[in-house]
């Protein structure tokens, strides 16, 4: 720390940078303290402690979409200050499940880096996902992809985006479930409540045909293309190294500290800081720091998926602009659309299918054949680290966390955690309290994923299978059954005290409440948990139970708008792509 000394004989401040006097080097002479020398000298001393002590090489371990997101971010944050390479085995293959996004994609990510959206779109084959559809998620029956018929209508339902609509400070929720408690409405919580369903149903784009959002949507996209992409970026546009090699070996200081990344070509990568994008291995964090990883299988029992990429008629059938989520007799299979072909996934249970079983259930409801089929066969582990960010060392994706997809979360912890870690960014001397808030925040936004998709599974009333019934069994944490407690009583759940626009305009407000009240009513009511009684306050408001009634009205008219008036989605994304 820098030396004040107060000489009273000449009542003069004496500045003496620590490291300097005595040790031969130059020391400032004592100046008087309104002399203009004197804050001339203090002001260049401490800019050079400044340059002593900042960041100059971060290596990212791993490219995919992990590595290049981290890279193209930290370029962009940190400019040419500092060195940032990546190392990346192209032996290594990518895992690539996350093709699915959620809508904070492009204002926290791309827009940062100055990406025009419709840019990455073209250069990804990228779709829109306006909602995820579950499939059968209430009834009995052998897996297939249509919803199947049950009392009043069919076993789907939707989760869209987007804030739910207030009146008198009452989320409109609210009083959709009065009305329905109370018998006059029989209409699904998301029909009534969301312009978005009946044009999702109508295979409609979420576009006005002059390329003006209708709706609030995410994306689909090739992983690797994305991953491609960025890393042109990254490489191109913001000078990043990229070094295609294999990490043989670790060096670390006296202090713990990563020195120095070895790789099979003979190469030395020295660096300030470590970012592990390694993937599932976790090479550094969990290898080298020998940071724990905590198991949540306890919480959730998928553990396996198996997956294919499979043709599709666009033309004929047209293109959904939803994610479909498909109940299975041991988990669930993901379906994404993009133009010419679907991506799909059977993400199951070991515990409760074999590989080959799990396998065969897949192709027979796609209608593929199993022996000439190829499958991409993944076993991953559910839980975080103990701690995502440990001495020079911080984990961003697989390498940190890992939830099933069933929400769509891959793609989102990742830009999740290079966010806050450019709000904590260090220097040299990293600051414990930088660390320590980091790993709050990745722990909070995890915790509350897990919790809320557990919840999926546990409140689905299926029995009819081991898996099913398996997840009756399992513990709820207290986070989630006080907002249980909460959704019964009648009361919102993480309801955002803001407007929409302030909302979706500040990342890390919506990071930190992420699954608001519309995102459980969305799941609890669509799998048929409702609240044990309409909110009480309503009962001594019969003005605002009246006035939400053109809310609903206005709803519904715009809805049949959308419908009539935006054009097809396959015909969007065929004019988006050039295939026009």
């Amino acid at each position: 720390m820098d030396i004040w000394q107060l000489n009273n004989r000449h009542e003069q401040l004496e500045y003496q940078p620590t490291g300097r006097n005595g040790s031969g080097q130059h020391r400032y002479s004592a100046f008087p303290r309104h002399d203009n020398r004197y804050r001339l000298a203090l002001a260049a001393d401490r800019e050079k402690t400044v340059e002593d002590r900042r960041i100059k090489d971060v290596v990212v371990l791993g490219g995919g979409t992990a590595g290049w997101m981290t890279a193209a971010y930290l370029g962009k944050a940190l400019g040419p200050t500092v060195r940032i390479t990546v190392l990346e085995a192209p032996t290594i293959p990518r895992i690539g499940v996350g093709e699915a996004t959620i809508p904070l994609l492009q204002n926290a990510f791309f827009d940062y880096l100055g990406i025009d959206e419709d840019d990455w779109m073209r250069e990804c084959n990228a779709s829109f996902k306006t909602a995820v559809k579950f499939v059968n998620w209430r009834t009995a029956g052998r897996p297939e992809p249509k919803p199947r018929t049950m009392a009043g209508g069919t076993d789907h339902f939707y989760h869209p985006f987007g804030l739910l609509p207030n009146h008198d400070g009452v989320p409109l929720s609210h009083y959709w479930f009065r009305n329905r408690w109370l018998g006059r409405t029989d209409e699904a919580y998301d029909y009534a409540c969301f312009h978005e369903p009946a044009m999702m149903d109508a295979l409609r784009a979420p576009r006005w045909s002059d390329g003006t959002r209708a709706t609030r949507y995410a994306w689909h996209f090739d992983a690797q293309l994305v991953a491609d992409y960025l890393r042109r970026f990254a490489t191109e546009r913001q000078g990043v190294i990229h070094v295609q090699d294999e990490m043989t070996d670790v060096k670390l200081g006296n202090d713990g500290h990563i020195t120095e990344l070895l790789t099979k070509g003979g190469r030395r990568l020295p660096g300030d800081f470590f970012v592990d994008c390694s993937g599932f291995r976790g090479l550094l964090i969990n290898k080298v720091m020998e940071e724990p990883f905590i198991d949540m299988s306890d919480h959730l029992l998928c553990d396996s998926a198996v997956a294919t990429s499979v043709p599709h008629d666009d033309e004929r059938n047209g293109i959904e602009p939803y994610t479909s989520a498909i109940a299975m007799d041991a988990g669930w299979t993901w379906k994404i659309p993009l133009l010419g072909r679907f991506g799909s996934g059977y993400v199951y249970s070991s515990q409760f299918a074999t590989p080959d079983q799990a396998a065969e259930d897949f192709c027979r409801l796609w209608g593929l054949d199993l022996q000439t089929t190829r499958l991409n066969r993944i076993r991953f582990r559910v839980g975080r680290n103990r701690r995502a960010w440990i001495r020079n060392c911080v984990g961003v994706g697989l390498s940190s966390c890992f939830l099933e997809p069933l929400e769509s979360t891959g793609i989102h912890f990742i830009y999740g955690a290079i966010y806050q870690l450019v709000k904590h960014f260090p220097d040299r001397s990293f600051n414990q309290s930088l660390i320590d808030g980091f790993n709050r925040e990745i722990e909070i936004m995890f915790d509350d994923t897990r919790d809320f998709i557990q919840a999926h599974f546990y409140f689905a009333p299926r029995t009819d299978t081991a898996f099913w019934r398996a997840n009756k069994e399992l513990t709820l944490t207290d986070n989630i059954l006080e907002k249980i407690a909460l959704y019964r009583a009648g009361l919102a759940i993480n309801q955002p005290y803001t407007s929409a626009e302030t909302y979706y305009g500040d990342p890390g407000a919506e990071f930190r409440n992420f699954w608001t009240n519309g995102s459980y009513y969305a799941i609890f009511a669509g799998l048929g948990l409702v609240p044990d009684q309409p909110l009480p306050l309503l009962d001594y408001r019969p003005a605002s139970v009246a006035g939400a009634q053109p809310i609903f009205d206005k709803i519904r008219s715009g809805q049949q708008r959308l419908v009539r008036e935006l054009p097809a989605n396959y015909e969007y994304l065929r004019q988006l792509h050039g295939k026009e």
